[in-house]
């Protein structure tokens, strides 16, 4: 496992991965999340090998890119964005950023629960099908607070046995969790549960905390805490656990905190970093 900075889920704007490579060198972090259209476009104007020295320099890993599809569109615009997928899974492929993370509402108001779940199937087959023929997996995340789902027709998955199901149901072998610990402890999960996942269950990890004195199915997706800020979640026992099942990919602060908001940049990945240690050392992890 490493810890890996997505500039943007702390409210930086990095002009170019070499500035993205620098900051995460400068700031503690040991990977980046990248703009795979931007690696693409680098392999094609200079060569693969040329942007994994960029990484290699820095002593810097890959870590992985956000799905460049909007499959929740329509079927149409689906099928174009599919024709686009093939050049950036195999930039990817060809650096050794293969973790493509994406999210799933927990909730519809159109479709009941099993509709749902084939209509989801069938948007995220050919997708994981083309990531599969350039070596990359899809993560999925379940959203866990019991209050997104609130006020809503239908209830969808919002666990990660029922998205681990849904990744089956996809069939293609190389679909899994966008695993976040906010996500984890709102859908009142726990260790035994990470315990129980083999490392291809897991493509992503996100982490954060909670805010204190707030019952779990009260707790509000979009307030937050930075990593091992408070403690209300287990971080640390969290990445143990995660460690110990051979889960070896990025692990990302997603705080949606205001802590960094404003920070130049490298203070504001300092800080995460910072934060994101505070939970690192004790679970003894490189």
């Amino acid at each position: 496992m490493f810890r890996n900075l997505s500039p943007g889920a702390v409210g930086i704007s990095v002009g170019s991965l070499a500035e993205g490579i620098q900051l995460v060198a400068d700031s503690g972090f040991q990977g980046i999340d990248v703009n795979i259209g931007e690696v693409a476009r680098l392999i094609e104007e200079s060569s693969a090998e040329a942007v994994k020295q960029m990484f290699a320099d820095a002593g810097i890993k890959p870590g992985g890119w956000g799905l460049p599809v909007n499959w929740r569109g329509d079927e149409g615009q689906l099928r174009q964005e599919l024709e686009t997928l093939p050049r950036l899974a195999e930039a990817g492929q060809a650096i050794g950023c293969t973790r493509v993370p994406t999210w799933v509402l927990s909730f519809s108001d159109e479709r009941p629960f099993d509709e749902n779940f084939q209509w989801h199937a069938e948007r995220f087959r050919p997708i994981a099908e083309i990531l599969k023929d350039h070596g990359c997996s899809l993560g999925l995340e379940f959203l866990g607070p019991k209050t997104i789902r609130d006020g809503h027709k239908y209830e969808f998955i919002h666990s990660s046995a029922g998205m681990l199901e849904l990744a089956a149901e996809i069939g293609t072998g190389n679909v899994g969790l966008l695993l976040d610990c906010w996500h984890w402890y709102t859908a009142h999960e726990t260790l035994e549960d990470i315990a129980k996942l083999k490392p291809s269950d897991v493509v992503y990890v996100h982490v954060n905390d909670a805010p204190e004195g707030i019952p779990i199915d009260e707790q509000i997706d979009s307030v937050r805490r930075m990593p091992a800020e408070t403690g209300v979640i287990d971080l640390v026992g969290f990445l143990k656990t995660l460690h110990e099942i051979g889960y070896d990919g990025p692990v990302t602060p997603e705080p949606f905190s205001d802590q960094p908001k404003g920070l130049p940049p490298l203070e504001a990945a300092t800080l995460t970093n910072d934060y994101l240690m505070k939970a690192w050392t004790p679970a003894a992890l490189p």
